[in-house]
């Protein structure tokens, strides 16, 4: 399936690129979030068309990540959760958990931004949390995962 991207999308390519990617790919994520549309002459025309548009947005969205990075900057965020004695979790802490601590201290994160690279979290202790605010700016927060008595 070949789609012309109308922002930037990590590991696939930039603004205006045209893609080849996998049907389902293409039709389950790129096209209903938005991110591009498919390659055909009158979609072509409508994009050079509207390129200033895209590039402007892409630009504005790329600032708004560099600013929620200096306010995520430094930012730490404790999680309280059942665990047994040797501090083994009953069930874990997801990206879930830490967009809702992040939210509760008034960090605007979403859960997709969220990037746990082993998995969830499963015992008690302090974790460095990648959080990807746009295809090019990411950030570290520290989550500090205790045991409720």
């Amino acid at each position: 399936m070949e789609l012309i991207l109308l922002q930037k999308v990590r590991n696939l390519g930039t603004l205006g690129d045209k893609v080849d990617v996998k049907p389902g790919y293409g039709r389950n994520y790129l096209l209903p979030q938005g991110k591009a549309v498919r390659a055909n002459a009158a979609n072509l025309a409508a994009f050079e068309q509207q390129r200033a548009e895209y590039e402007a947005k892409a630009g504005t969205m790329l600032t708004d990540a560099e600013a929620r990075k200096v306010k995520l900057a430094d930012v730490s965020v404790t999680i309280s959760a059942h665990a047994s004695a040797e501090g083994k979790l009953f069930g874990s802490v997801g990206p879930r958990d830490i967009a809702e601590a992040l939210a509760a201290a008034g960090h605007n994160v979403n859960k997709g931004e969220v990037i746990l690279g082993e998995g969830p979290l499963r015992n008690t202790g302090e974790y460095d949390v990648v959080v990807s605010l746009h295809a090019d700016v990411q950030t570290t927060v520290k989550v500090i995962v205790v045991g409720d008595k």
